[in-house]
């Protein structure tokens, strides 16, 4: 069974933020994850940052990380957040936009 693999509008602009590059990684990633949306580590809480239900996703040798949930009564896959491997910056951005749900 394939998964649909849906952006919150913010991280659409994450995506669309990228150079020609990393887009071209990072879109490879998700259609993996039409075909296995578990591909991911699983997240949980880490300093502070409950993303516990959430999923990792690298890209470019690890240097980018996709954020996201898989929803599975409705076959989806909801990106949350892409981002530099900075710190925890990008887990920071994702725990942000999942509480202004």
């Amino acid at each position: 069974m394939k998964y649909k693999v849906k952006f919150i509008p913010s991280a659409r602009k994450d995506f669309d933020k990228l150079d020609g590059r990393r887009k071209i990684l990072v879109a490879k990633q998700l259609v993996k994850l039409e075909n296995n949306p578990f591909a991911g580590k699983e997240l949980g809480n880490k300093a502070g940052i409950d993303l516990t239900g959430y999923y990792k996703l690298y890209a470019d040798k690890k240097k980018i990380r996709i954020v996201y949930a898989v929803i599975e009564e409705r076959v989806i896959v909801k990106i949350i957040a892409i981002g530099e491997r900075d710190e925890l910056a990008v887990y920071r951005e994702a725990a942000k936009r999942i509480k202004k749900k």
